[in-house]
């Protein structure tokens, strides 16, 4: 099927339109906007209504890393340091930890039910072990809700600085499958290169985004934004480029970013506040774009047991024996187990082993779709009863004056 440029962009901006007022109308009665976006794609995919044609998992990769840099980046520059701080090493602990954690024992339960070998079970838990950030920054900050304490700044910082953990497990069992003969030692020594590198680089570049903004006289105020933009990406490169990890290096220099003086920090604040809302929803229409939902059925039960899995057997142990040791209460415990949104980190994973020529790939993408759909259908919605099941909500003007917690 071809299109011309004038039909390619009269459909872009039907996708869009539908999508924005779409989010809008299914947030009033608790639908996820990012579930909306998803559907949106497979409606338009090759197996639904709109028929257009679209198989090109590279693609889906490249725009997925894109847009999760940016996404990434605008929710560190907005996320403030006081916040962080208290909540620093709990954090870690569960971007670290807490991935692993969560990984082994998924890979434990479905090897045993699904009888699988254990470096495809490794491979699996791996790809859906972290939380994501564009699922969490989307709807914790959407919602008219509060969260007590540094519940939020611990969700959102946990989110936004595990995908490295994730990467590193996925590629390092990608390899071991597809290179038999490497050892754990060399996956244990890439982790930390990758870590240490990436903060490294992302201070630097943190640093020097700022001595550039406020230094750096440029003609039009408006291009401002367009060099941060290229700096970010140039960040992500610069990681990628010296073996450390290009996520957390953004991550690290947004926050650094974020948290000095700068000129233009309204601008650049509402300029990628809103490129991550757009790389968020053409992410996830693309994703949608690349399901087939012809070959879901087949799959469907075991994407959603193993869902199930995740959120109610594997997040929590790994919630609460990475936080054994905090002051956190148990029903604290409990939330941030219940907040483990799984998103656009697992669905542009589970490309790599498409790309790598993984055995039986493309059923484990579509297994990892169902399971993301069904962690955003089951736990999304039900955040705010939980919270106040828990006792851990409060109200925005409540929160606001107790600096319990920060709001957008």
């Amino acid at each position: 099927m071809d299109f011309t440029a004038e039909e390619i962009i009269f459909w872009a901006a039907v996708l869009l339109l539908v999508s924005i007022f779409g989010s809008k109308a299914a947030g009033k009665v608790g639908i996820p906007a990012i579930l909306l976006f998803l559907l949106v794609g497979m409606l338009t995919g090759s197996d639904g209504p709109g028929g257009i044609p679209f198989d090109d998992p590279w693609v889906v990769q490249f725009l997925g890393v894109i847009s999760l840099i940016y996404i990434l980046f605008s929710g560190a520059f907005n996320t403030k340091k006081e916040n962080i701080a208290p909540v620093f090493w709990s954090g870690v602990t569960l971007s670290t930890l807490g991935v692993l954690l969560t990984a082994v024992i998924v890979a434990i339960i479905t090897s045993q039910i699904f009888h699988i070998s254990l470096l495809g079970s490794l491979l699996l838990g791996s790809i859906i072990s972290a939380t994501d950030a564009a699922a969490v920054f989307s709807i914790l900050r959407s919602r008219r809700m509060g969260l007590k304490r540094n519940l939020r700044p611990l969700l959102e910082f946990e989110s936004g600085s595990n995908d490295p953990m994730s990467v590193i497990l996925s590629v390092g069992i990608i390899e071991m499958i597809t290179s038999p003969g490497l050892s754990w030692h060399r996956l244990i020594g890439s982790f930390f290169q990758q870590m240490l590198i990436g903060v490294l680089v992302g201070y630097a570049m943190g640093r020097l985004m700022v001595y550039v903004v406020n230094k750096v006289e440029l003609e039009y105020e408006g291009l401002y934004p367009v060099l941060i933009m290229g700096l970010i990406l140039f960040a992500y490169g610069a990681a990628f480029f010296t073996n450390g990890s290009g996520f957390l290096a953004v991550y690290i220099a947004g926050l650094i970013m974020g948290n000095n003086v700068i000129r233009h920090r309204e601008i650049l604040s509402n300029f990628y506040e809103g490129i991550a809302w757009l790389l968020q929803i053409v992410m996830f229409i693309v994703f949608g774009l690349q399901v087939f939902p012809s070959q879901l059925p087949p799959i469907i039960w075991a994407g959603i047991l193993i869902a199930v899995i995740t959120i109610f057997i594997a997040r929590p142990i790994a919630v609460y024996l990475s936080l054994l040791f905090s002051k956190m209460s148990f029903k604290e415990k409990t939330m941030v187990s219940w907040v483990g949104l799984r998103g656009a980190t697992p669905i542009i994973l589970a490309t790599f082993p498409i790309l790598e020529n993984v055995p039986k790939a493309d059923i484990m993408f579509n297994v990892v779709f169902i399971t993301v759909i069904a962690s955003i259908v089951i736990q999304a919605p039900f955040i705010p009863l939980v919270a106040k099941w828990l006792g851990v909500d409060t109200h925005l003007h409540e929160s606001a004056h107790s600096g319990e917690t920060s709001h957008d």
